[in-house]
């Protein structure tokens, strides 16, 4: 819905905003709500005016691809506990985790393991573990899951995490 500035300028203005004076207020009020795109101004003439907002560039990561014929054989020959994330291409928290599971498997790499599992992909696999939130971490040892946990978190929590469950189940 537009306003023309010149009709709200002829309503009454005994301290009603003009917008709230108008007829099409009614039809503003029953929305829920009401969205209005970002501007950026420029900075001392220089740049220019946009609706756009600025894109974040998240960083590529390096995964290492390795083939398995089933799911448990890849927890069967490891030869190290194996942390999977659950997760879903759609799941804010997930994508989050994205870099921070990257410096995990950097840190722990003598130690675990790291393998994602997209839930919408593999739902069979997801459904075996009752994986119901997202994301969800499971560190499997001997091919059987130890420890389950699930939520967004940071590199060090997750690694201290990680660490208190492999000593404690040793």
């Amino acid at each position: 819905m537009a306003v023309c500035s010149t009709a709200a300028a002829a309503l009454p203005t005994a301290g009603i905003h003009p917008l709230l004076a108008s007829p099409g207020f009614s039809q503003l009020s029953s929305l829920r709500s009401l969205h209005v795109a970002s501007f950026r101004l420029p900075v001392a003439g220089i740049g220019r005016l946009t609706a756009f907002p600025r894109r974040r560039l998240l960083p590529r990561i390096a995964a290492k691809k390795q083939a398995f014929s089933s799911f448990d054989e890849l927890l069967e020959k490891s030869d190290k506990p194996v942390l999977v994330d659950f997760y879903a291409t759609w799941c804010g928290p997930c994508q989050l985790m994205g870099p921070i599971l990257e410096q995990v498997s950097e840190k722990l790499k003598d130690k675990i393991q790291v393998v994602k599992i997209d839930t919408e992909k593999y739902t069979n696999i997801a459904d075996r573990y009752q994986v119901e939130a997202l994301p969800t971490f499971i560190i499997f040892r001997d091919g059987k899951p130890f420890d389950r946990f699930e939520g967004a978190m940071t590199a060090n929590l997750l690694i201290e995490r990680i660490e208190a469950a492999l000593k404690v189940n040793q």
